[in-house]
């Protein structure tokens, strides 16, 4: 869904899984952008808050093993 030209919404995205909002707003920013690095854009037409892979290509400043995780 987030790889298609037209992108998602949110709303799409809880009809197709039946997460709640944030566990959907919570999947973009954890998974998404920071596990998986990709470029998720987002913008509103239509009223809508789009969201899509730009390109389905890691992000430019995604961490090489340079990232400590707190103990």
């Amino acid at each position: 869904m987030l790889r298609r030209k037209e992108g998602t919404t949110v709303a799409a995205v809880i009809k197709v899984t039946g997460w709640q909002t944030h566990s959907v707003r919570g999947f973009f920013a954890g998974v998404v952008r920071k596990k998986l690095h990709l470029n998720l854009n987002s913008e509103e037409l239509n009223g809508k808050r789009v969201y899509r892979i730009s390109d389905g290509k890691r992000r430019n400043d995604a961490r090489k093993g340079g990232h400590k995780r707190a103990p």
